[in-house]
This record gives structure tokens, sequence and C-alpha cells, in this order.
């Protein structure tokens, strides 16, 4: 199991890394950190899919063509979150934790890892804008406040999944996969597919 920061260290060394040499991946994660690893991914091809979605006078074809995308990066996001959260109730079972009498918290492990991926992806960006040479005035000033919040936030959550760990070690607290159960990529699911197949 990854720290808080080793995970933060992981998010980082990727996003640099994939900004320059396409990501890929031989297979399904094999433990908790190729896990988090490809969840992390999933997370940076969608944040590059939605900005392709927002380019002035893209064409319907080509947006049609990137919400599809977006559809597919989404749901392997969320497929991921939860293959973060079986492996790390693998290694808990182990130690025959976490314990079931113990309360539970509402958020899972693969959630906080979705939300500490997110907050690494934006800050990636706003260190960029605060280095962008061609940015109207005042433009890195306010990136550099927005900078300040991002880094707050997520070393709060970084600070919130290390003593929900804890807690999880000590018996007192528990989490289990909260399935994603998305429907509109399942076409048994969703009326406008199955409805659309009978004609």
């Amino acid at each position: 199991m990854l720290t808080a920061k080793e995970i933060l260290g992981l998010h980082d060394e990727c996003t640099r890394r994939w900004h320059t040499v396409t990501p890929r991946f031989d297979g399904e994660p094999s433990d908790f950190r190729s896990a988090v690893e490809q969840q992390h991914c999933a997370n940076f091809e969608l944040w590059h899919e939605e900005d392709k979605a927002r380019i002035p006078g893209a064409q319907d074809f080509e947006i049609a063509t990137v919400k599809r995308n977006i559809d597919k990066f989404n749901q392997r996001r969320n497929d991921l979150m939860e293959k973060c959260d079986f492996f790390a109730l693998e290694e808990l079972k182990q130690r025959h934790l976490p314990k079931a009498s113990a309360p539970l918290h509402s958020e899972s492990i693969g959630l906080m890892i979705d939300r500490l991926s997110i907050l690494a992806l934006k800050i990636f960006h706003t260190q960029q804008e605060i280095e962008r040479t061609n940015a109207p005035a005042g433009h890195a000033d306010r990136n550099r406040e927005r900078l300040a919040t991002l880094s707050e936030q997520r070393n709060d959550l970084a600070d919130a999944f290390e003593e929900l760990w804890r807690e999880i070690l000590a018996g007192k607290k528990r989490f289990k996969i909260y399935r994603q159960l998305k429907m509109y990529n399942e076409p048994s699911l969703n009326p406008l597919i199955y409805e659309a197949r009978k004609r």
C-alpha cells in the first residue's frame, strides 16, 4: 500500500512524463500501485480529451467523437477507482481488516485517490499558466493564487487519506467498494440505445 506522499509523488511524476511520452500499459493493473497509476492515466486522458471539446470552431462531428472518447475514459476512470479499492481491501484482508463493526467511512480509498489525481492535474496545468509568456497582465498572479488554494486542498486531502488509513489499521474505521454502476454506457440500461436498436 502506498502512502499519501508516495501517491502524490507518483501522480506528479507521471503527469510530467506523460506530457512528453504517451502513456502505455500492458494489460490490467496487477497491484495497488499499478491501479493508482492507471487510474491517474484515465484522468490524464480525460482531462485532455475534454480540452478538445472546448476548441473554438470545432466541428460537430469532432465534438461527437470527443464525447464518445470522454465517455470511454470516464468509464475507465471509475472502473480503476474500484480497482484501487479492491487491491486496498485485499491487503487489509491479510490483516483481518477492516473490522466489520467499525463505523463506515462515507468515502472509499479509491474515491480519495481519484480526487488527488484530479488535483495533481489542476496543479500541473495551473503551474503551466503561471509560466506562460504570452499571457495577459495579471494572469500569472491570479494563477499563483489558484495554485496556493489547490496545493492546500491537496495537502488537506492527503492528510485525510493518511488519517483514514491509520484509523482503518487501528480497527476504528472501515470502507467498502461503492460500485459506480453507470447506466449511460450500458446498452441494456440506456433507453435511447436499446430503443434505437429495435428500429
